[in-house]
């Protein structure tokens, strides 16, 4: 028997209210299947489980606010037997896929709407790879990068029971932005419009506690890391007419913008420089892959900071769809719990009509953030004569626990190496 507990979905996070169970005591649930609904000061946010089995009990009511790792709900395991001998062995197939399943595998796995047993592991001991994954979900490969085929995939919600009012999806995402329970709207069936949540009152002021979360986990970020920066400017003038002329037999849908160019240097630099692309507790714990974090604004007015896993494994293409997915779904309110976990280093821009520079504070526990500043035309020195050029400020946040400025400087002359050659990309 497992117990399925409020989890923690960023280091901002010390509390969060349960909005909705999809779920009732008799479901089977499965691995990477969206049970309930959780509240944070930034969002609402789609929490998913990490076991299968099923649901024994639900231990908390839908709004209750309740402190990070209370045990939510309690869950059999798949083969049933919640009160197991302790001398009855685990069957070996069990035990070997325990290991096998990193969480970023099961995100995979969740996002291709995959179950592990349709996935052959070609891994030590049969532990399945990131390869094995997209092998399985019919992915194809080109020069070493991964374009995801299936960027977004339709996850189908758990069935609604009798006794709760029908919600259309406009008003249910509308309700978790004005963090309006649709319970105590209608019953019955009736059905919930966005109409009738907006003649709700708001019982919170969202944009007020997404700022002072914000606020609070920053103060504490800049108090507790020793920050260094460092910055560099790089012409672009040829990294955009290659891109210009790589998005002209593309729909507009398919095209790529610059975000995703910055996004892809920054995980090959992450790549080069390994040093600043982790995690400090006690110390620094490089991580396997970059697990890319990507600060969003939201519609109410604060910052949210979702993560591309395995953000090596995509290109340019690749990146520009997660990155079309994440920024819409957070804005939507409807991101998911493994979204939310740290990644291992963050970029973070203001986009068009931005700063020259942007300066930011790391978001712990990772030691580095990337700044991007706006793009635009500059007067630049061009083979020893002055020019016009389209150019871009990029800066990096750094611990200086786990690095200094030389290490800073290599990881912004490997940006720049890629983004002003950008067939590298």
């Amino acid at each position: 028997m497992g117990l399925f507990a409020m989890p923690s979905l960023g280091a901002d996070m010390d509390e969060g209210t349960l909005i909705e169970w999809l779920v009732k005591p008799g479901d089977a649930v499965r691995k990477g299947q969206v049970v309930a609904v959780i509240d944070t000061a930034k969002s609402a946010i789609d929490v998913e489980v990490f076991e299968s089995g099923t649901v024994a009990e639900l231990l908390v009511e839908p709004g209750t606010l309740v402190p990070v790792g209370t045990p939510l709900a309690r869950i059999d395991s798949e083969e049933g037997a919640p009160e197991a001998a302790p001398t009855k062995p685990v069957p070996a197939t069990h035990r070997r896929r325990a290991p096998a399943l990193t969480p970023p595998i099961r995100h995979l796995l969740h996002q291709y709407g995959l179950a592990p047993e349709q996935v052959h592991g070609t891994g030590k001991d049969g532990r399945i790879t990131r390869k094995d994954v997209l092998a399985a979900a019919g992915e194809s490969s080109a020069g070493g990068a991964r374009t995801v085929t299936h960027h977004a995939p339709t996850i189908e919600p758990a069935p609604v029971p009798a006794s709760r009012p029908r919600i259309t999806p406009r008003a249910r995402r509308l309700a978790r932005e004005r963090g309006i329970d649709v319970a105590t709207l209608v019953s019955g069936e009736d059905v919930v419009t966005s109409a009738v949540v907006e003649a709700a009152p708001v019982k919170k002021d969202r944009t007020a506690a997404m700022r002072k979360a914000t606020a609070a986990l920053m103060g504490r970020a800049a108090r507790e890391i020793p920050h260094y920066y460092v910055a560099q400017t790089f012409d672009l003038t040829t990294t955009l007419d290659w891109l210009k002329q790589t998005n002209a037999p593309r729909k507009p849908r398919e095209r790529i913008l610059p975000a995703a160019l910055f996004l892809r240097a920054t995980v090959l630099a992450a790549q080069a420089v390994p040093e600043l692309n982790g995690h400090w507790t006690e110390q620094f714990t490089p991580a396997d892959g970059v697990d890319l974090g990507v600060a969003v604004a939201t519609r109410a007015g604060g910052l949210v900071t979702p993560r591309i896993v395995g953000a090596q494994d995509f290109d340019l293409a690749g990146l520009m769809a997660h990155l079309t997915d994440l920024v819409k779904r957070a804005k939507a309110g409807r991101l998911r719990a493994t979204e939310l976990q740290p990644g291992s280093i963050t970029v973070s821009s203001l986009a068009d009509g931005g700063p020259d520079a942007l300066f930011g504070v790391i978001y712990p526990p990772q030691v580095a953030l990337v700044g991007i500043g706006a793009v635009a035309q500059r007067p630049w020195v061009l083979d020893g004569e002055l020019a016009v050029r389209s150019t871009v400020t990029v800066t990096l946040a750094a611990d200086h626990r786990a690095s200094d400025g030389r290490t800073g400087a290599r990881f912004l002359a490997a940006m720049g190496d890629v983004l002003t050659r950008p067939e590298e990309l």
